[in-house]
């Protein structure tokens, strides 16, 4: 289960389970880590998280083809195992586990894990099947591994909610974390895709929260929120963060819109901002609270 590295490996369901069952056999508590690679200080932060609750760490690397659109970078995501495995070996990381695609989706599988309202607006409406490849691949981590708990970045925060309200409707039995935002120092969220932007585009990424930081404080201040989000679709559109592909301020819990009046300081407290973006090739995508903790 090595593959000559320093940090061991399973690149099958059978090991990866042989290793967590005689963990869990002496008390342990294993927790997961699911990435698609292309690792960044962002997955780090995840396994830092896991490894504070847990006294196992599994990190799972797999580029899930049924999350990919036809149009999508699915051939083009970028793919690093040598450079992953060392940044999950100095974090921590007890295991790798690299399936390949016949392991995640043998001959004659058929079975997908479709969600329900919460995967309607936002980066579902966008990307049609986009989070029914999600919840079956996690799905299947989840039996694979059987981890007690499992930790995702509130990056993808619907994603995270998705994943919430599966585990709850199938009674998966792992417990849910929610991992901070990880940000470079001018503030765009650490994500995978970000390598894809060039210099001059990179210079303009930053841009994006930036925008997004000024309507959450209009909101917060009082301004009515289809007013704040017109100005804030007029402020990416400038700064050549465009054609948006959304940006939206809804609960946090349950991703219902929230009024185009004057919010109360209830909602604001319980509203977070969603946007996706294109910045040449690459879509860009971030969330915000209206008021930080």
């Amino acid at each position: 289960m090595s593959d000559h590295n320093p940090l061991p490996l399973a690149r099958s369901k059978a090991a990866v389970r042989e290793a967590t069952k005689a963990w869990q056999a002496q008390g342990q508590r294993v927790a997961l880590v699911p990435t698609m690679g292309a690792l960044h200080d962002g997955h780090l932060s995840l396994i830092a998280a896991a490894r504070r609750r847990a006294d196992r760490v599994v990190a799972s690397i797999f580029v899930n083809p049924t999350q990919f659109g036809p149009n999508e970078d699915f051939a083009s995501y970028p793919r690093d195992e040598a450079a992953d495995l060392a940044k999950l070996a100095s974090a921590g990381c007890d295991l790798a586990y690299l399936p390949a695609a016949e392991e995640m989706y043998p001959a004659g599988e058929q079975t997908r894990v479709v969600p329900g309202a919460l995967a309607e607006p936002l980066d579902g409406a966008s990307r049609p099947g986009f989070f029914t490849g999600v919840c079956t691949v996690v799905a299947k981590l989840f039996g694979q591994v059987r981890p007690d708990l499992a930790v995702f970045g509130e990056k993808d925060f619907q994603q995270l909610a998705i994943i919430r309200r599966m585990t709850e409707d199938l009674a998966l039995a792992v417990e849910i974390i929610g991992a901070p935002i990880i940000r470079e120092a001018d503030g765009l969220a650490m994500s995978s895709r970000n390598r894809y932007l060039t210099p001059p585009e990179r210079r303009i990424a930053g841009r994006l929260p930036e925008i997004l930081n000024k309507v959450a404080t209009r909101i917060a201040g009082g301004v009515a929120t289809d007013t704040a989000l017109l100005q804030g679709l007029g402020d990416l559109e400038d700064a050549g963060l465009a054609p948006v592909d959304y940006l939206e301020l809804r609960r946090a819990d349950d991703l219902t819109p929230l009024p185009s009046r004057p919010l109360r300081r209830q909602e604001i407290e319980q509203a977070r901002l969603f946007a996706a973006v294109m910045l040449g090739r690459t879509r860009l995508i971030d969330n915000i609270p209206l008021t930080r903790a």
